[in-house]
């Protein structure tokens, strides 16, 4: 198969979806790997690095979308590309369809299928290609709120981990997955009061046993939310429906009794944000105030530490890139359940039920299309 790696144009977007290694390793693979110019730079990896490893480097994403069947992606496509992508052709990336109607009616425009990271589950639960963003996410989300925190950018004046006679900072954390509990262990590491909650006893059980002492898991309600926001210096949003839109847990009406200058960061932005206030920010204009309140609303943190998270990414998307690759990709959702799920569209059609909901929008089975032809061969071109 003739496989794309583009260059990211989202704003400060400098991850990419393939490292050098990995190219090496589909090349191992009998595939053919196209590479956008200057796609690894914000990385730290040079055209040089993927020449070498037996990429072959285009001048432009038009050609690589022209001739590539499996497009790989770190962020959803953008407008512009939306022309370029044809029917039929594999994309991979991190869509969060439900937060955004343009970007689904836009894809369902081109009748690719869209394998979308975020909804890929693991053999036993959970979100394996999801896990390491939210890993990076949660922890830079409490490295930039105790940023925020600070009088000369608009916050309380109030360090984290206070000082000797000195209360630290209140840290309130909604959702107990992966971003809430790296963002919990962080916080708690440098001194903070931290508040963690779940509505998953069993989750709560768990983290009651691994988290430190400054730490409490909670079960969560609308009445402790409502509690804790008021006391908070910091609200950290890190609740995930996968393939839907995040719920909306701090209502604006619940500002007016929290600290003026509290940080609010939302994690889950990315599906359509867990703060009834957000809206998406960039790296370049991270936060704003609403009624005394600053809120950190980028969609796509890990791009600013993206040596980090480039290769924490790459690790958990290269075996089901190759699996695609090596088998098409309804040979490869036959052989993985978890792989199954990932499929948000086909021809034109949505394939999950929650991004469906989420627009009131009709779904077709995925089954559906992985019976259609299910003894032939991968139709996507494969390289010679």
């Amino acid at each position: 198969m003739i496989i794309g790696v583009l260059r990211e144009i989202k704003a400060q977007e400098n991850r990419v979806s393939m490292t050098p290694s990995g190219v090496e390793a589909m090349k191992q693979h009998g595939h053919t790997v196209l590479v956008e110019q200057s796609a690894g730079r914000g990385s730290d990896f040079t055209d040089e690095d993927y020449a070498a490893a037996g990429a072959t480097v285009t001048a432009t994403a038009a050609e690589i979308y022209a001739r590539a069947g499996l497009i790989m992606h770190v962020k959803e496509p953008q407008p512009p590309e939306y022309g370029l992508i044809r029917p039929g052709q594999i994309v991979l990336a991190y869509f969060h369809f439900a937060s955004d109607e343009q970007l689904t009616r836009g894809c369902m425009q081109t009748g690719a299928v869209a394998i979308a990271y975020e909804t890929v589950a693991g053999l036993r639960g959970g979100l394996p290609l999801l896990n390491p963003m939210s890993e990076v996410a949660g922890r830079m989300a409490v490295q930039k709120a105790a940023q925020y925190c600070e009088r000369v950018h608009g916050g309380r004046g109030i360090l984290l981990g206070g000082v000797a006679g000195v209360l630290p900072a209140t840290v309130l954390i909604l959702g107990g997955g992966i971003v809430g509990t790296s963002a919990a262990l962080v916080a708690a590491g440098m001194g903070a009061r931290v508040y963690i909650l779940d509505i998953n006893l069993e989750r709560l059980r768990h983290l009651s046993e691994i988290m430190p002492k400054n730490c409490t898991p909670l079960m969560s309600s609308a009445a402790a939310i409502r509690s804790l926001a008021a006391q908070a210096d910091i609200i950290i949003g890190a609740v995930l429906i996968a393939g839907a839109r995040a719920p909306r847990l701090i209502t604006r009406d619940m500002l007016k009794d929290m600290k003026r200058g509290c940080v609010m960061v939302d994690v889950s932005i990315d599906q359509g944000g867990c703060f009834e206030t957000s809206h998406p920010t960039s790296h370049d204009r991270p936060v704003y105030e609403t009624d005394g309140i600053i809120h950190y609303c980028v969609t796509n943190m890990p791009g600013s530490v993206p040596i980090t998270s480039t290769t924490a990414l790459t690790n958990a998307t290269l075996p089901y890139a190759l699996q695609i690759a090596d088998t098409g990709w309804k040979q490869a959702c036959r052989e993985d359940e978890g792989l199954k799920k990932g499929v948000n569209m086909v021809d034109g059609h949505i394939t999950c039920e929650a991004l469906a909901r989420s627009f009131g929008l009709p779904c077709r089975p995925v089954d559906e299309f992985l019976q259609a032809n299910a003894g032939a061969a991968s139709a996507q071109p494969r390289s010679i």
